[in-house]
């Protein structure tokens, strides 16, 4: 509620308080014309006509006037109006003398000419009513004045909540607004915040004051209140502008509080001043201030990392979003992701402190680096973001060189060592969309990951063009879908047949390939979140929950299954090679599930193999002495494992498809395949031609004595629980 709207409910209700006393006047004078009761200020409270008589009004004030010489204490005065009628006022006391306020009458004669009544005899007629009224007045005083300090404190608490609600993300408005609603609250003249450490500097002016005095205020005062905040630690009041010391020439009352970070650094300072003829500042005011000071110092500690200054991330997106919204929304924007190079090798060498000193300088680099329309922030350890407002990507590219030149000319020693410093940059264009900066954020962070793999401090941009970096991005979008789906078993298994081109195997052989379904249910090409899967990691949890729903699939049906010479094989990543834990996984599940190794094989791409020969070889042993099949997955990709063959006690290989399709018409590929073919049987082992799509590529790898064919010419995926089904159901 305003204090408008406080004062005329205040004036209703005093007016219908006050009625009955005026009643009780009239029935102890019945010759009285007007009444009228005021408060202690002379302000009329209840008058008997509505208006206030002028001779009333003037003797009043006579009345009022005298109370202020030294000495004058009365309980009122009368005067003749005229030959009929007199005027009465008599002044109404509390308890310690202080006056509460005042009743007057005009009353009319019995005859004309006749003398008026004394004063002392219509005091006494009148005392039982104006003692009862003394009261009255007494207390309506107290209740207004703890109505208007119930006004006073909700306006305290509605600037300081109305603060704390705010998202506040340490921008210049931010600020601005809690220095205009402290200087229109507390009724002062200039208002200021001032950060050094963050570049913050905002004034701001109350009503009737120039911007331009503020200002003026503001740079005379700023260093000698710093240096005493900083000193003393404590809030500056000045109530007496002329008083010698650090204000001695402002003609301000001053309140300064400090904006502190913890209970011994001073951030800076919020100040507060008042003309010379305004009301002091109070111990309330002084109490408020102080808490908008710690407010201040909240939003810093929210909005700015203490180590570099630079923006937290939650700040920057805030501030990024903020600036989506305006009329830059429409240009081109491009963000920078920074990540410093090889920190962690700073830290294990010459300790944590330098690496530390290291995120500092590269933070300060960017800092000083940044014009209009810029924002930089800290968003994590050593990695750091930088948005450029109205800037093509081009423009992006040639700020992060500048910023690269700029980190490599760092001068910094360490334990008597020069410490080499860089980082890696990565630039992406802010688009359109939902998320636009997490997306940008998202691009830039993969470009960036493409400049370590390139060699480390250099500039990447985030291009369509740029195959490696596309396929970067598209891991991290499908990371997220990846675990959902081995949370929520969002994964199927098909079945594709591998045949025999002689006709002399019996059964039914099966390759198993994984397929992944997204949220919407939509189907996720392999390629793309098995690439996702070995980039995070997550090779051997797919491979787990591939070999535990075989298991549990095939294991009731295993007798059958064996009955009508059916084998499926299971693939099994790189990653899960180098896994001592999934190999431990593996061989327990195989243990318990007890299942005839003649329905399932394994297998192990050549490259995997290769890359871990120890682990490989041990892995096939154990599944060779459980009984399972194990073939050499992708032969041909490169022959530098020809020598390994010898090593590693496979049952089988499968040709790689890029041997097998261009067969038909390269004699180079045919005599590779009859080279592979001819090593095989020399070490015996089978032979799988993979991606066999047509007749013709069919009849060729026969002739060259290929055993075993598979590709969309043999046969295409089908569901694993369909083909299950199918081959128990077949009879013998």
């Amino acid at each position: 509620m305003s204090a408008a709207a406080v004062s005329e409910v205040d004036l209703a209700s005093r007016s219908t308080t006050l009625e009955p006393y005026g009643q009780l006047i009239r029935m102890l004078m019945p010759r009285a014309q007007s009444i009228a009761i005021y408060d202690r200020l002379g302000v009329p409270a209840w008058m008997s006509d509505g208006r206030d008589v002028p001779e009333l009004r003037r003797l009043l004030q006579e009345a009022l006037s005298a109370e202020l010489r030294p000495g004058e204490r009365s309980t009122g005065r009368m005067q003749p109006m005229d030959g009929e009628h007199a005027v009465y006022v008599f002044l109404l006391r509390d308890g310690a003398d202080a006056l509460v306020g005042a009743a007057g009458v005009v009353c009319r004669e019995a005859t004309k000419g006749r003398e008026a009544r004394p004063f002392t005899l219509v005091h006494g007629l009148l005392r039982p009513v104006l003692d009862c009224l003394q009261r009255e007045l007494g207390s309506q005083h107290d209740i207004g004045a703890l109505q208007r300090d119930l006004l006073v404190r909700d306006g305290d608490l509605e600037l300081l909540l109305g603060d704390a609600q705010d998202e506040a993300t340490g921008s210049a408005e931010d600020f601005a607004q809690l220095v205009q609603s402290c200087v229109a609250h507390l009724g002062c003249s200039v208002g200021a915040l001032v950060i050094p450490d963050r570049n913050i500097a905002v004034c701001r002016t109350g009503q009737g004051t120039a911007p331009r005095a503020g200002a003026d205020v503001l740079t005379q005062t700023h260093r000698p209140l710093l240096a005493w905040i900083q000193q003393q630690r404590k809030s500056l009041v000045a109530n007496e502008p002329s008083r010698p010391g650090v204000l001695s020439r402002v003609p301000y009352k001053v309140l300064c509080c400090p904006v502190m970070q913890g209970s011994q650094r001073v951030l800076g300072m919020l100040a507060l001043y008042k003309p010379p003829g305004a009301p002091d500042f109070d111990l309330r005011q002084v109490r408020v201030v102080e808490l908008l000071a710690r407010r201040a110092a909240h939003i810093l500690l929210n909005a700015y990392d203490a180590a570099t200054g630079l923006l937290t991330r939650p700040a920057f997106e805030k501030r990024v979003q903020a600036a989506m919204r305006t009329e830059a929304q429409a240009s081109e924007n491009c963000v920078i992701y920074v990540d410093i190079d090889r920190l962690h090798v700073l830290n294990e060498n010459l300790g944590l402190h330098v690496g530390d000193e290291v995120i500092v300088r590269v933070a300060e680099v960017i800092r000083r680096a940044l014009a209009p329309r810029m924002l930089a922030s800290r968003i994590s350890g050593d990695r750091f973001a930088v948005l450029m407002g109205e800037a093509p990507l081009d423009r992006g590219r040639e700020f992060a060189e500048m910023l690269c030149e700029q980190l490599g000319a760092l001068d910094f020693i360490a334990g008597g060592k020069a410490v080499e410093v860089s980082a890696s940059f990565g630039v992406a264009r802010v688009g359109d969309g939902k998320q636009p900066l997490a997306h940008a954020l998202a691009a830039a962070e993969i470009a960036c990951k493409a400049a370590k793999d390139r060699g480390r401090n250099r500039v990447e941009l985030y291009e369509d063009s740029d195959q490696s970096i596309v396929r970067r991005y598209t891991d991290v979008t499908l990371v997220g879908t990846l675990r959902h789906a081995l949370a929520h078993d969002s994964f199927r298994l098909e079945a594709q047949a591998i045949v025999s081109l002689s006709g002399a195997a019996p059964g039914a052989r099966y390759e198993l390939l994984l397929r992944m379904t997204d949220e919407q249910q939509r189907t996720i090409a392999p390629e793309k979140f098995l690439s996702a899967a070995e980039r995070y990691q997550l090779a051997p949890a797919v491979d787990r929950w591939v070999v535990s729903y075989v298991l549990k699939l095939l294991t009731p049906l295993a007798r059958a299954l064996a009955d009508k010479g059916a084998r499926f094989s299971v693939n099994i990543s790189g990653q899960s090679l180098g896994d001592e834990s999934f190999i431990a996984f593996l061989d327990a599940e195989l243990r318990d599930a007890q299942i005839p190794p003649q329905i399932l094989a394994f297998e192990l791409t050549e490259t995997a193999a290769v890359a871990n020969i120890v682990r490989a070889e041990a892995l096939i042993r154990r599944l060779r002495d459980l009984g399972f099949e194990v073939a050499l997955d992708d032969f041909g990709r490169g022959l530098s494992s020809l020598g390994y063959l010898k090593t590693l006690p496979v049952t089988s290989l499968k040709i790689d498809s890029s041997l097998v399709r261009d067969i038909a018409g390269d004699s180079r590929s045919q005599a590779m395949l009859s080279a592979i073919v001819q090593l095989a049987r020399a070490i015996g082992l089978k032979t799988v031609a993979e991606g066999v799509e047509t007749e013709e590529i069919r009849r060729i790898t026969a002739r060259l004595g290929v055993e075993f064919a598979q590709g969309f010419g043999i046969g295409r995926p089908e569901a694993l629980e369909g083909v299950i089904e199918r081959l128990v159901a077949a009879k013998l």
